[in-house]
């Protein structure tokens, strides 16, 4: 028991020191300077509707590279035709809930095939 307790203490001891070497290199990590000016020319833009909820699935337009939509987990389907700079809610009064899985039809653009759950 009398050569456990030093042992112990040695193993505290250098655990100690182990996790301030790890804080002190964890420090300098975060103190690197990062210089603004890099980011002057960055503007925020929303890429998505305001309250869709996570999008579940998302399938573009053949030949219409603006044209997608995307089906939410709690917000239906959703459509853009200008490259995801306004969403419109496409699946309102006809179903809702989840949104799993979008297809679009070979044959004709207009017809939309959407899955139910997550």
């Amino acid at each position: 028991m009398r050569t456990f307790l030093p042992k112990l203490l040695l193993i505290f001891f250098f655990f100690g020191i182990y996790t301030e070497s790890n804080a002190q290199r964890n420090k300098k990590a975060t103190e690197t300077a990062i210089d603004s000016s890099a980011f002057g020319a960055l503007k925020y833009r929303l890429i998505g509707p305001f309250r869709g909820g996570r999008s579940a699935a998302v399938v573009g337009v053949s030949g219409e590279p603006n044209l997608f939509y995307f089906g939410s987990t709690g917000g239906g389907i959703w459509r853009t035709t200008d490259g995801a700079r306004t969403w419109e809610n496409i699946s309102d009064g006809f179903f809702g809930g989840s949104i799993g899985a979008i297809s679009i039809a070979n044959s004709d653009h207009n017809i939309l095939f959407a899955g139910g759950g997550e």
